[in-house]
């Protein structure tokens, strides 16, 4: 049971949770105390993940807690009027009438819904299973496809199956060399630092290829300051020299690989003059990287978001994986590739079925063997099952059109802040016949809606998450929630007994839904069949695929062997092209966006933190000061940005972090500062990832900074 909050005479005994943010889902221990959130939070030193640090993020989570700005009921509007309180069964009762009457006008596939990698797997599982199920439509997505879906687009053509890391985080600190492209993992990871800071004490070495001198790239022994976009030719260019060197790893590329051949071709003709002309990084370093990552020696190759969102995301991704594969960088602890996910689920929220073409346990809606499966432990008919539906953009750019989405609910994502090109998405919102949202808070989303349902959050809930790593872990409930409030699996039945299938969503707790959930994956590339509650409990988490009880968990799955049906991995030829929007003589500036240390995603968290907000209140332009002596900038100076989307406003760091062509901003405001106001909805072919991280802007406005605020 959780613990209570009031006043306690004996000393508190914490209870073991995880951080509500990002996906290293460092272990937490929660206690009862006198504070004015009612509960202490400190790190778990036994949790072999984070040891028992935190980030500043971690350690004010508590702070979300008994907030003052917590929903703790209903809300509801007309069109045009405030909202204004009213009961559960009111609530329940108009989304259900939305739906169903959607449904009857313009059939299922109005009806949309999107959801969250905040989201813990029950919650994902049933997202999914409802969408189908309860209202029929192929229309359900969520703000993972916004992070890591072409890491793990180039995962599965590469290696057959998708896992963040594929191997526990703890076999960083035995890389020999550690490449990392596009990752800032000292202010979005941070007690992943730990393992970085062990593995340069024990001689190892870290080269990091970004735009940006990042904290990470400060520490770097090699640092590669890329040309926005051009991670793709960087890495054609390194196997290039690989193979002139002969550091081509040849045993492996036999005995453990296909395609190799087809690969070969199209990186010799990125000679290293080439790749300086596209990247701006030197022959020498081009050599000096592929060196220290070449040998018997453990190395491997990291990437993040910033090679990820791009409008070649996929491809990019698989040229990095070219090389590791290459250099026979796998099948020992401390080698191989992986990427850094962000979000707290975004490996679990991924692989069970809130994304559009995808079923529980990794699979494909579209495989009749697939759908046959999870239409059994479902009950229902294999054909009664909508196909694939459209990705996280593309689903909320048809909000409101002739043949788009009507009625949308929304799951703990605030997509007024997180999604590209936000002019089009607000337009597109308010366009809606019906949105409703589902959050502890009014976010920017939620201000939009015609019902917010308060849902209870993460110290409140049990439930269960998948980290980067692929280990399976426990959230479990610390303090009672508001009184009244439920879980979103409570909302789902309530839901579902109004649109007529109530005994398909009548689960009791939790554990419950995991327990058809482990069903549901049996068999499947993410198969979670062996995993249970009371394991997770004895192990400290446990590694996917598991397929039975007796079964240890897979903490390396390509030690012998990859996931296609072969045993091997698949180079891809891939080749550079540019982005979706290149600077020009109108637009000469490229832009790019990343995270601060203080806040997560969109901020609808973070910025109701009163030490989080005070540390970083808004958005800074880093502009270089070249770039600022041009136009006049100094720290301070108002700056309006444009492109060929909209226009934002910030305050200006004059910083040498960024190059003098790049204008970098945070992500985590709305309003005239939201860096989502210039970025480029551009989408990759495979994955539908937006091209977050390049966009051609220029500066058509300063002014001082007394001259008020934006």
């Amino acid at each position: 049971m959780p613990l209570t909050l009031p006043q306690i005479d004996a000393p508190p005994v914490g209870v073991k949770t995880h951080c509500p943010y990002c996906a290293l889902q460092c272990g937490t221990v929660l206690a009862p105390d006198g504070s004015d959130n009612g509960v202490s939070v400190a790190g778990d030193a036994g949790f072999p993940v984070n040891n028992g640090r935190l980030c500043v993020k971690g350690w004010t989570a508590g702070d979300l807690l008994h907030h003052p700005d917590r929903l703790l009921a209903p809300l509801t509007r007309e069109r045009g009027r405030p909202f204004r309180t009213t009961s559960w069964d009111a609530a329940y009762n108009r989304i259900a009438a939305a739906i169903a009457e959607t449904k009857a006008k313009y059939g299922p596939a109005a009806v949309g819904f999107f959801g969250s990698g905040a989201l813990t797997n029950e919650k994902a599982y049933l997202l999914g299973k409802f969408a189908r199920v309860a209202v029929g439509t192929p229309h359900v997505d969520y703000n993972g496809r916004y992070c890591m879906s072409s890491a793990a687009g180039a995962s599965n053509k590469a290696f057959g199956m998708d896992r963040g890391l594929p191997f526990p985080v703890s076999d960083i600190a035995l890389a020999r060399t550690i490449l990392l492209v596009g990752s800032n993992p000292v202010d979005t990871l941070p007690p992943i630092a730990q393992w970085f800071d062990k593995q340069r004490e024990s001689g190892g070495k870290l080269s990091v290829a970004d735009p940006r001198r990042t904290p990470t790239a400060r520490n770097a022994e090699l640092f590669l300051q890329l040309t926005p976009g051009s991670d793709l030719a960087l890495a054609n260019g390194l196997l290039y020299v690989a193979i002139e060197e002969n550091l081509v790893n040849p045993d492996f590329v036999r005995d453990r690989t296909t395609g190799f051949d087809a690969a070969r071709r199209v990186a010799l003709t990125y000679h290293p003059a080439r790749v300086e002309q596209l990247t701006g990084i030197s022959e020498a370093d081009l050599r000096r990287t592929v060196r220290m990552l070449a040998g018997p020696d453990p190395a491997m190759i990291l990437t993040g978001r910033g090679p990820e969102q791009q409008s070649k995301g996929v491809d990019t991704v698989l040229a990095f994986i070219n090389l590791t594969l290459a250099l026979g960088q796998f099948g020992q602890p401390g080698s191989g590739y992986g990427c850094l996910t962000g979000q707290g689920n975004g490996q679990g929220g991924r692989e069970h079925g809130q994304k559009a073409d995808q079923l529980p346990g990794y699979r494909l809606i579209e495989n009749p063997a697939h759908r046959d499966h999870v239409a059994r432990v479902w009950g229902v008919d294999p054909a009664s099952l909508p196909g694939k539906g459209r990705s996280a953009y593309e689903l909320l750019d048809s909000l409101g059109r002739p043949d788009g989405i009507r009625c949308l609910v929304v799951l703990g994502s605030n997509v007024a802040v997180a999604s590209p090109h936000l002019n089009n998405i607000a337009e597109r919102l308010k366009s809606l016949d019906f949105l409703a949202v589902f959050d502890p808070f009014v976010n920017e989303t939620a201000e939009l809606a015609d019902v917010v349902l308060p849902v209870i959050q993460w110290a409140e809930e049990e439930g269960t998450m998948t980290n980067l790593e692929g280990r399976v872990i426990r959230r479990r409930a610390v303090v009672e929630p508001p009184v009244g409030v439920p879980s979103d699996i409570d909302v789902f039945g309530e839901l579902a007994a109004r649109l007529g299938c109530g005994d398909r969503f009548a689960f009791a707790s939790p554990e419950d839904v995991f327990d058809e959930f482990r069903l549901a994956t049996s068999g499947g590339t993410a198969d979670y069949a062996g995993i249970t509650y009371d394991r997770i409990d004895r192990e400290n988490g446990v590694f996917w695929p598991c397929p039975t009880e007796d079964h240890p968990g897979t903490p390396r799955p390509f030690t012998w062997r990859f996931g296609h049906a072969d045993g091997k991995a698949k180079f891809h030829p891939v080749e550079h092209r540019p982005a979706g929007e290149e600077p020009d003589a109108e637009f000469p500036l490229y832009f790019t966006t990343g995270r601060y240390l203080e806040h997560y995603n969109s901020g609808a968290q973070t910025r109701k933190v009163g030490k989080l907000k005070g540390s970083k209140p808004e958005p800074r332009l880093q502009v270089h000061p070249e770039l600022a002596d041009l136009h006049g900038i100094e720290d301070g100076s108002w700056v309006t940005v444009e492109c060929r989307r909209g226009v934002a406003e910030f305050t200006a760091e004059v910083t040498t972090v960024t190059r003098p062509d790049t204008l970098f901003a945070p992500f985590h405001w709305g309003g005239r500062g939201a860096a989502n106001l210039l970025t480029n909805p551009a989408l990759d072919p495979t994955s539908r990832m937006p091209e977050f991280k390049i966009a051609a802007v220029r500066i058509v406005a300063v002014r001082p900074a007394e001259g008020g605020v934006a």
